[in-house]
């Protein structure tokens, strides 16, 4: 999966990402964060890939999304021993 920085300061950040699935389950998770004030993406067109824009207070967005990012595969993990133990 490719993912673009297009804008990034300290408290913000917009990200390309080749695909819209993670987009909405990265922007799932950043919402849970209390430093996180905006995120949402967008698709111009559905040719195109979404834009993805986090706005944070007290933490930096690329942190932000670092553990957004630790958080999903925590629970991925959880979600595949579940499976396995069903065997």
């Amino acid at each position: 999966m490719e993912v673009k920085v297009l804008n990034s300061s300290k408290d913000a950040i917009d990200l390309e990402i080749g695909n819209i699935t993670i987009a909405e389950i990265l922007r799932v998770y950043l919402n849970k964060d209390s430093a996180v004030e905006f995120v949402a993406w967008r698709q111009d067109h559905p040719t195109k890939n979404p834009v993805l824009k986090v706005e944070t207070k007290g933490k930096t967005a690329v942190k932000a999304i670092k553990d957004a990012v630790s958080a999903i595969e925590k629970d991925l993990g959880k979600i595949e021993s579940d499976f396995s133990k069903l065997k």
